[in-house]
């Protein structure tokens, strides 16, 4: 039996559509946001990374369903997300008052770090256009019913928002698994986000509540405690067997409790500095465990969006081969070449993917 039953490429518009908000990177190079001169600009958002990566390096049909205030911030936005060669249909645009009182578009102020010195993100997005979607803002059954998904991505940093951007997933992952698309879900627990709105009680009440509906979960150790409320000894900041096994067993209960689990997978990550991670992966299906190699000692350029691309990697193979231990392969390779550019998404290759993914080397290519 499939790991997945995934509708016809043929049958669907779009292979992946992804829900959250997409704000601005304004990046200090090597130095600090508190010194800084000048920025360079980039996109990014944990969900809609995910969607470009499917695009851009794995050349698959995506599209974004997020908002953003009309003016010359959000027209900045949607021309990366073009680059990007995600869909821009689905965008709700939101006449702007001039000044931002009532909706703005998010601003992203990420420090890369470096050795000693961690990576460090300063959100500025209150009362943006993202957050105050609700529940009716996208007509679902014309996207999932008429035009055909595949593959619905969403996740807990958008669910963190506001009090409607909950409602409004689970609103999205109901509909699409009424239409036969399958949902997944990547719990992304930031404290600062659900700080002021209930904090890890909220949290866990929001994300049990979502869980119900996802067919891939994809999370880390604090996710899986923070959001869902599993708690596991053994997992510490060294990689080895003793924290594989304390995954595996995380998982364990999360499969028992949300038997609608059909793929759960985490990134196994051991911060040794912000440019020196041992970094791999692992992924339950069908019944058993996969594990993609651990590559220690990984160069890091810029940590950010190392687990968006993770997720990209993981989902395509799980779309294009249906195999877990490839997608978890191809997920963990994705998301070590991501972390060798800066920005928040990936500039990797399918070819660089699959070379990495069979062992090949940093040698120059000539």
């Amino acid at each position: 039996m499939a790991i997945l039953d995934i509708k016809p490429a043929g049958a669907c518009r779009y292979d992946m559509v992804a829900l959250g908000e997409i704000m601005l990177r304004l990046d200090p190079g090597e130095g600090r946001v508190r010194t800084a001169r000048e920025f360079r600009v980039w996109e990014g958002g944990g969900e809609y990374n995910v969607a470009r990566g499917l695009r851009r390096c794995f050349g698959l049909r995506t599209a974004v369903c997020t908002a953003f205030a009309d003016n010359d911030v959000g027209r900045l936005l949607e021309d990366f997300i073009l680059q990007g060669g995600v869909d821009t249909s689905w965008i709700k645009w939101v006449p702007y008052d001039g000044v931002g009182r009532a909706v703005r578009n998010g601003l992203n102020f990420t420090e890369r770090g470096f050795g000693v010195r961690g990576a460090v993100g300063i959100p500025d997005r209150g009362h943006t256009a993202a957050a105050q979607l609700k529940p009716g803002d996208f007509d679902w059954e014309e996207l999932f019913g008429r035009q055909g998904v595949r593959w619905l991505h969403t996740g807990g940093i958008f669910a963190a928002l506001s009090d409607t951007t909950p409602p409004l997933v689970i609103e999205a992952v109901r509909a699409a698994r009424r239409h036969g698309t399958i949902v997944s879900y990547d719990l992304n627990y930031r404290p600062s986000l659900w700080k002021s709105i209930g904090g890890k009680a909220r949290a866990q009440e929001v994300n049990r509540e979502i869980a119900r509906h996802v067919d891939v979960m994809i999370g880390n150790e604090e996710d899986f405690t923070a959001c869902l409320g599993f708690e596991v000894e053994g997992v510490d900041e060294h990689l080895g067997n003793l924290e594989v096994a304390a995954f595996q067993r995380m998982i364990e209960q999360a499969v028992a409790a949300y038997p609608n689990f059909r793929v759960t997978a985490t990134t196994l990550r051991a911060v040794k500095s912000a440019t020196r991670n041992d970094w791999g992966a692992i992924c339950w299906a069908g019944g058993r465990f996969h594990e993609a190699p651990n590559r220690p000692d990984l160069e890091i350029l810029d940590r950010v969006g190392g687990g968006d691309s993770f997720a990209s990697g993981l989902i395509y193979g799980l779309m294009q081969y249906g195999d877990a231990q490839k997608a978890v392969e191809y997920g963990a390779a994705h998301g070590a070449l991501a972390m060798t550019t800066p920005g928040d998404t990936s500039m990797a290759s399918l070819k660089e993917v699959e070379g990495l993914v069979k062992g090949a080397s940093a040698r120059v290519q000539r």
